[in-house]
């Protein structure tokens, strides 16, 4: 009895789990299927098409490596130091999350441009970071910190404190019990955040737009080819960036892997 009832269930489960699986694959299958071989070929030799994937790659990329600098001492904090406006800290910091992502390019474009306080400072050295790859990589980094942050601070949270305090007795230096000890042990964490920052950089369109419709991260190149064109020429530089999106994903996925047997 107890053996056919977990068996219905399972089945519930599994048609249940199918449908949504259909739901993702559904439609990328269908945008792949209706995009010839010609057409892919064609599109990924087009000069803009390239330019714009270079510069979305390199821009997230960048993005995510300099944020991480500061991103990944305040998990640390957070996950170390309690304090009584931290659940406001921590509500802060997904924000960027919840927010409109054109609100969230709002916010950005009036924190960047020529009469805030940044702007002014940069235009004293004639930089511009509206429409400049720089004003790019903050809206990118803007709607994905929150990903780097939350993932890194898991990984410190379990990391076990009895471990930091006996090499603090034993008279290591905070500084280095973070290096030698902190942050190796929670490192698949915060990998798995860069990984994730990097991802939802690449991804931002709405933010981006407002702070950069030139030069052309491929996201804004796909809804430019698509107002001007239609589907028809949209569609196979979508196919294109996600195949690019999937082996980069893939590469740091292996490349995580290797890394987390290498330190077994």
């Amino acid at each position: 009895m107890y053996k056919n009832k977990l068996r219905t269930f399972d089945i519930v489960i599994l048609v249940l789990g199918g449908l949504v699986l259909l739901f993702i694959i559904s439609p990328l299958l269908s945008m792949f299927l209706a995009t010839t071989p010609l057409q892919l070929f064609e599109t990924s030799k087009d000069p803009e098409v390239q330019d714009s994937i270079w510069l979305t790659l390199k821009v997230s990329f960048l993005a995510t490596l300099f944020f991480a600098i500061g991103a990944i001492p305040l998990s640390y904090f957070l996950a170390r130091i309690d304090f009584r406006f931290k659940n406001i800290v921590n509500g802060i910091i997904d924000l960027p999350i919840v927010i409109p992502h054109s609100a969230a390019g709002i916010a950005i474009l009036g924190f960047i441009s020529r009469d805030s306080v940044l702007g002014k400072l940069a235009s004293s050295v004639g930089l511009n970071f509206v429409g400049h790859p720089i004003g790019i990589a903050l809206a990118m980094a803007f709607v994905s910190i929150p990903f780097l942050i939350n993932a890194a601070r898991d990984g410190f949270e379990n990391v076990p404190v009895r471990f930091e305090k006996t090499a603090l007795n034993l008279g290591v230096s905070p500084m280095k019990v973070f290096f030698t000890i902190s942050l190796p042990l929670a490192w698949k964490n915060i990998l798995s955040g860069l990984i994730m920052m990097f991802a939802r950089g690449l991804s931002e369109f709405g933010a981006v737009i407002i702070v950069a419709y030139h030069p052309m991260v491929t996201p804004v190149l796909i809804y430019e080819r698509f107002g001007a064109f239609g589907l028809k020429y949209a569609r196979p530089v979508s196919v294109v960036f996600i195949i690019v999106c999937l082996v980069f994903f893939i590469f740091l996925r292996t490349l995580a892997k290797e890394k987390k047997s290498g330190n077994a």
